[in-house]
């Protein structure tokens, strides 16, 4: 089936027009066409090789909504016209124990991930930076139209980064929540802790987004360049969602942990992180990690945005200034998160 996209083709080519190729849709596959790709640190990340293994030409995007134009005779799910999703992955071995407990993320074959990777079948897999994608029904989600449609893009990776961890470790009404980063990931997380009716402390390098944190539901914000104001809260929280992708202390956060209390990494920072002993030892903290969720996690996330009126805050824009959209991205000036208008995707 004939695609057209933007790629890289190197770790330092800039994104360019790129026509190739997806397979012929199966009898369990939706055909979605792009309305909205959205742009993650992570496709950054992967363009330009900063986690190892990048595959070229690259197609990234894995924050993705549009309509269905066509279905597989054995397709249940969905039928032509209706509104669709796609995350972080497109495929898993569906037999391992993982998946057989809805945590396909953690699939013990590997999870074959929207871009950037080889499908079980070898071959490459091309993201949302494109007008169309083929997907197995089990992979695709469905999405309300009460919401904003650009919006919700953003929802299919830092949605569900963030909704994930806060619903396994139980946040809600007796928590004393941290989040850590006020950008793409960290201004969900805020939003999530918030409407969950926890008490939520949002830590931030920028004095400039005070506000904006109050307005998205901090009960407090503390820039962390004042250790005093740091240090007020030691030993006083039961979760702390950290989101930076950048290189950071994170001994800080640990000793901001209660008795039993949980640091939770979110954020992937390109270089290791160093973890004092004692940050951990004391008070019998752990320090975690988590991934996107599972297929009925992410149903049940984008349900309940639904439900509450929750999308991303998101800036649009077209698919010739996305090279400026990176460097944008990291120079953190978006509030919070770009989505590509597929639009403006050239039509030949």
């Amino acid at each position: 089936m004939k695609s057209r996209g933007y790629a890289v083709h190197d770790k330092k080519s800039p994104l360019v027009p790129f026509n190739f190729e997806r397979r012929e849709p199966g009898a369990n596959d939706v055909v979605v066409e792009i309305a909205y790709s959205g742009v993650c640190h992570s496709d950054i990340h992967q363009t330009r090789d900063e986690w190892g293994g990048s595959i070229y030409p690259m197609v990234p995007g894995h924050e993705i909504v549009g309509h269905v134009t066509a279905v597989g005779g054995a397709v249940k799910k969905f039928k032509v016209g209706d509104l669709a999703a796609v995350g972080v992955i497109v495929d898993s071995c569906r037999v391992c124990e993982n998946c057989k407990a809805d945590e396909q993320q953690y699939c013990l074959k590997g999870a074959v991930e929207t871009y950037n990777k080889r499908d079980y079948a070898g071959e490459v897999t091309y993201g949302g930076y494109s007008n169309n994608i083929v997907v197995n029904e089990n992979y695709v989600h469905t999405i309300s139209p009460k919401l904003n449609l650009a919006a919700v893009a953003p929802l299919l990776c830092a949605g569900i980064t963030t909704y994930s961890p806060l619903r396994h470790w139980k946040v809600g009404k007796n928590s004393k929540v941290g989040v850590v980063g006020l950008g793409g990931l960290g201004h969900m997380g805020l939003k999530f802790a918030h409407s969950f009716g926890a008490h939520v402390v949002q830590f931030t390098t920028s004095e400039n987004k005070i506000e904006d944190a109050k307005k998205l539901g901090a009960d407090e914000v503390v820039v962390t360049k004042y250790a005093s104001a740091v240090a007020k809260h030691a030993g006083s929280f039961d979760f702390i969602l950290d989101c930076v992708s950048a290189p950071h202390d994170i001994n800080q956060y640990l000793n901001l942990l209660r008795l039993n209390g949980t640091l939770c990494l979110v954020g992937l920072p390109e270089t290791p992180l160093s973890v004092a002993p004692f940050s951990v030892v004391a008070n019998r903290r752990s320090l975690a990690g988590s991934g996107i969720g599972g297929m009925n996690q992410t149903q049940e996330m984008l349900d309940y945005c639904a439900e509450h009126n929750i999308v991303s805050d998101i800036e649009l824009t077209s698919v010739d200034k996305l090279n400026e959209a990176y460097e944008r991205v990291l120079k953190a000036d978006v509030k919070y998160r770009f989505v590509i208008d597929m639009a403006t995707l050239p039509k030949v």
